[in-house]
């Protein structure tokens, strides 16, 4: 689990390629579930959007700590 702290550490560039990685896990994921029909980790779809959701809150505190 990510922790916000921790992200704060990062550069904006690292926090945005963070968020593409994270979208296109979760959509594979999602892909992999929709074919096989069968969930091995309910919760990880969740978690996912949660850690997304996560960074793109720094990245928006970052954007308005340069302005």
């Amino acid at each position: 689990m990510l922790k916000a702290k921790d992200l704060r550490d990062k550069s904006l560039d690292e926090l945005k390629a963070d968020v593409i990685d994270m979208r296109k896990e979760l959509f594979a994921w999602v892909n992999d579930a929709k074919q096989s029909k069968k969930i091995d980790q309910p919760s990880f779809a969740k978690n996912k959007r949660r850690e997304i959701a996560r960074v793109l809150t720094v990245i928006r505190e970052k954007e308005l700590e340069i302005r």
